[in-house]
């Protein structure tokens, strides 16, 4: 088992170990996870919100939409099927190899390709809005960075929509029972949680960032925010994912979905 660590990395590094971790990790992921995610649904967190009834993104039918993250493309699979003329990325070529697979057990492809968040590959003004379902935004170190390559990628007003991690579940344990009810961490301990090898190399990266950070953060790249949506446990769904379940679910917000567009250019 790799040895979890709070300690500061570099982008570079948070890269490299996102990529190494998604690229051995993506057949159990799948897995483990498939039947809730499905093979082209569009989930939003592990409370189940689904984009088919929440309508986050609103219509998407003829615009351009970019997920970030995609891993399997799940999403993107939805969202074809909208009628959005879709483009997905991840940094796992491992997660794409799962997305191909799935687009030829659906019948709907997805056009996808290995990028980072921090550098993406696609021209200013190109995409009407962007939607990530934790993909990428937890994993990079430099996220202002990555927020300003989407409002650039994305044209005048677009939309933005995004779930990661509530910050206030950094506070705690990653335990979804009662004894996880408890702070053992501070809240503003911004260092990342990191799984390190026996070598001492991180293998895993994910970032901490408090509400107020991911306000600065969307607000510094030119985002106007427009909603952050903390999901409540739905009665009767008794998923155990992780540090989220109903036992926490219906006390704290495991979640957090933000929604921002584009500012006008200064």
């Amino acid at each position: 088992m790799n040895e979890p660590v709070r300690v500061e990395l570099t982008e570079a590094q948070s890269s490299r170990a996102s990529r190494a971790y998604w690229d051995s990790a993506a057949d159990e992921y799948l897995a483990e996870h498939g039947e809730f995610l499905g093979d082209d649904r569009f989930i939003w967190c592990p409370e189940g919100v689904d984009e088919e009834t929440a309508q986050l993104l609103g219509s998407v039918r003829g615009k351009r939409v970019l997920e970030v993250g995609c891993g399997a493309a799940q999403c993107s699979r939805w969202l074809v099927g909208q009628g959005a003329d879709v483009v997905a990325f991840d940094i796992s070529v491992e997660q794409l190899r799962v997305s191909k697979a799935l687009d030829a057990r659906t019948g709907a492809a997805v056009r996808t390709v290995a990028a980072d968040a921090v550098a993406l590959p696609y021209r200013d003004n190109t995409f009407d809005l962007a939607c990530s379902a934790f993909g990428a935004l937890p994993f990079v170190a430099e996220v202002g960075t990555a927020f300003s390559e989407l409002r650039r990628v994305l044209k005048p007003g677009g939309l933005l929509v995004f779930s990661v991690t509530h910050p206030l579940r950094w506070a705690m344990p990653d335990d979804p029972s009662e004894a996880g009810l408890r702070i053992t961490q501070s809240y503003f301990d911004r260092r990342p949680y990191v799984e390190v090898d026996p070598a001492g190399t991180p293998v895993y990266a994910e970032h901490h960032r408090t509400l107020g950070d991911w306000v600065r953060e969307l607000t510094s790249a030119g985002f106007v925010i427009d909603d952050l949506l903390e999901p409540e446990w739905p009665a009767g769904h008794d998923l155990v994912w992780g540090g989220w379940g109903p036992v926490r679910g219906r006390v704290i917000p495991g979640t957090a979905i933000w929604t921002a567009h584009s500012g006008p250019t200064s």
